[in-house]
């Protein structure tokens, strides 16, 4: 009867810590608010980079911004793309057309949580026409923006 007891004990026990980590867990989840994208200006990589990259590849671009730990996959680490010290030329090409289409092999992009920027900034677009210059101006003053971030 007395090991009975205890076995009941302990299993009630266990059963109570779960419960209490579960509800923990729980508590402590973030979420990611998504929001309207703002109008920022096409000259501005660095103010681009801000509203739209920093919240996921961190203001330093490092992938340590406040949602990045949100993901499966981490951001990543826009740094180190092509390090001045090991780089002859930034592929800022394949990095264009990782904003304008999505990166080539990369699952994040075009996904729910990383946004391919061609279609949104279009959208911002104060003109008509299917690719204007004021959004190769944005992709290419975020590619340059991005350029910057590389560590040397």
């Amino acid at each position: 009867m007395k090991k009975w007891t205890l076995h009941s004990a302990v299993l009630l026990c266990a059963l109570l810590f779960l419960t209490a980590t579960l509800a923990m867990a729980q508590e402590t989840k973030k979420t990611i608010k998504k929001v309207p994208m703002k109008q920022t200006s096409a000259a501005s990589g660095e103010e681009m980079y801000i509203s739209y990259c920093a919240a996921c590849h961190g203001t330093s671009g490092k992938g340590d911004g406040p949602a990045a730990s949100e993901f499966k996959t981490p951001p990543t680490n826009l740094t180190i793309i092509c390090p001045k010290s090991q780089c002859g030329k930034f592929p800022d090409g394949y990095i264009a057309q990782a904003i304008e289409t999505g990166a080539q092999n990369a699952k994040a992009h075009g996904s729910k949580d990383m946004p391919v920027w061609g279609p949104l900034f279009r959208s911002l677009n104060r003109t008509s026409s299917t690719k204007s210059a004021e959004v190769t101006l944005r992709i290419n003053n975020l590619s340059d923006y991005i350029e910057s971030l590389q560590v040397k």
